[in-house]
């Protein structure tokens, strides 16, 4: 059984990275079907790889799974270019049957237009002084061993997950100004293609909310947050949170044996065989 949306939106899975959460992706795109499915840029580290980076067994399969989709034809796939997957710049554009890689790309909903694009190229310090966000990347990976470790720590004594990373965003005044102007400038974009909202990555927030009039939409990331943007069969998004969607089928696995599955379903959730 599997649920079905119109779009699922992915970003910033950052294969290549010992903090990628490629294998619950996967499980994560396993559960669900969908006419578009958008890899909305940092799908793969090359930022990492050049350096340090570690290519797994399950970053393997995350495309071995791209391809059996692309393959069957249901489902049309378009690859964002990000900052950190900035190689793809040399093929782009590229398609392939029902496979493509843009810069950007305009989506239809049901009733609103969308433009869609990683980021990147409006944060000033990644497009303008690359040393810098390097730098930063550096910091950001340190974090995020760190993070890793200590939510070993905490698992170990029955503790919830908790994302330092994200807590130090939360707490430095600079980081939250940036991510309130980043949205701010991103909306400003939408308006400009003459669009309805925006729908983006980069930043690993997050979010639905509405600016002057525009729906900015980011799909946040796998590294930490583990979401994914939704749009249902009527046109309204949502962001799914894996760690949520995983307790709900573990839910649905115990107590289906015994009741009508449609009956324990939130509203609006459509499953599909």
């Amino acid at each position: 059984m599997k649920t079905y949306y119109r779009t699922i939106v992915l970003s910033d899975i950052h294969l290549g990275t010992k903090a990628s959460k490629a294998k619950e992706v996967v499980k994560f795109l396993k559960g669900h079907k969908c006419d578009t499915l958008i890899l909305n840029g940092d799908i793969i580290d090359g930022w990492q790889l050049r350096k340090s980076g570690v290519w797994k067994k399950q970053h393997s399969n995350f495309f071995k799974h791209i391809i059996n989709l692309s393959s069957k034809g249901k489902c049309e796939i378009i690859y964002i270019r990000g900052n950190h997957d900035d190689f793809l710049d040399e093929m782009i554009p590229f398609a392939i049957g029902n496979f493509s890689i843009k810069k950007s790309y305009i989506h239809f909903g049901v009733e609103k237009k969308y433009f869609v694009t990683h980021g990147d190229m409006f944060d000033n310090i990644t497009s303008k002084l690359k040393w810098i966000s390097k730098l930063g990347d550096t910091g950001y990976t340190f974090l995020l061993w760190l993070n890793h470790h200590y939510n070993n720590y905490r698992e170990k004594r029955g503790l919830p997950y908790f994302s330092l990373s994200q807590a130090v965003k939360a707490k430095v005044k600079s980081a939250v100004s940036f991510i309130s102007d980043y949205e701010n400038e991103l909306a400003k974009v939408a308006r400009a293609r003459r669009c309805h909202g925006i729908i983006c990555g980069h930043i690993h927030q997050p979010a639905i909310k509405t600016i002057d009039g525009i729906d900015y939409m980011n799909s946040g990331d796998w590294v930490e947050s583990l979401t994914a943007l939704v749009e249902e069969e009527n046109g309204e998004w949502k962001i799914i949170y894996y760690q949520d969607w995983l307790a709900q089928q573990e839910a649905i696995k115990k107590i289906a044996v015994n009741k009508n599955i449609d009956d324990i379903l939130p509203p609006g959730v459509k499953l599909q065989k």
